[in-house]
């Protein structure tokens, strides 16, 4: 069952390059605002995915519960005077980009590139839901016996694949299998 807060959900995906030698001042800036947009009305979280291999790219995912919100968001006083400092520390100015639902997990950073074939998405997105659909609610029916078969034990087993899903596993299999996904030519 789907909430109807969550079914119109968008995500802010943010690209930024930044200067050799400035990663840790960036990890200090981040650590100032993202319990920032944590505060504001509609924040449903944040996920970083952080450069690997030598590479300077950050690509930060904000995820609020409508458009609306996320505008709060991007335009109040408080963001705009953190997102002042940035720019000493970036390669290149930031990108940004507003997403629908969960489609940013598969969007290529950089959009002259193809993004993975469908069958790639479909098969990594079933690697993911079908273990995890399979495995918590019997975890969950061994730890709360009690919310077997009731409404409320449906709901948990969903919220629990569905954060494994956002904050876990797609995060760390998108990264890892990155160069399947994406083959370099």
């Amino acid at each position: 069952m789907i909430n109807p807060q969550q079914a119109n959900h968008v995500t802010l995906v943010i690209t930024h390059s930044v200067q050799p030698g400035k990663q840790s001042d960036y990890e200090a800036w981040l650590e100032l605002i993202m319990p920032q947009a944590a505060q504001f009305p509609g924040h449903l979280g944040v996920n970083v995915l952080r450069p690997v291999h030598g590479e300077n790219t950050y690509t930060v995912l904000i995820r609020f519960d409508n458009l609306d919100n996320l505008f709060k968001w991007t335009q109040s006083a408080e963001r705009k005077t953190l997102i002042a400092t940035l720019p000493a520390m970036l390669a290149a100015p930031e990108h940004t980009e507003v997403r629908p639902g969960a489609a940013f997990w598969f969007t290529p950073v950089d959009k002259a590139k193809p993004g993975p074939a469908r069958w790639k998405q479909f098969l990594l997105t079933l690697a993911v839901i079908f273990p995890s659909t399979l495995l918590i609610p019997q975890l969950v029916d061994a730890l709360l016996p009690m919310s077997r078969g009731t409404l409320w034990g449906h709901f948990l087993d969903d919220a629990c694949v569905v954060a494994l899903v956002v904050w876990l596993w797609m995060p760390l299999l998108t990264r890892l299998l990155r160069n399947w996904l994406l083959p370099r030519r």
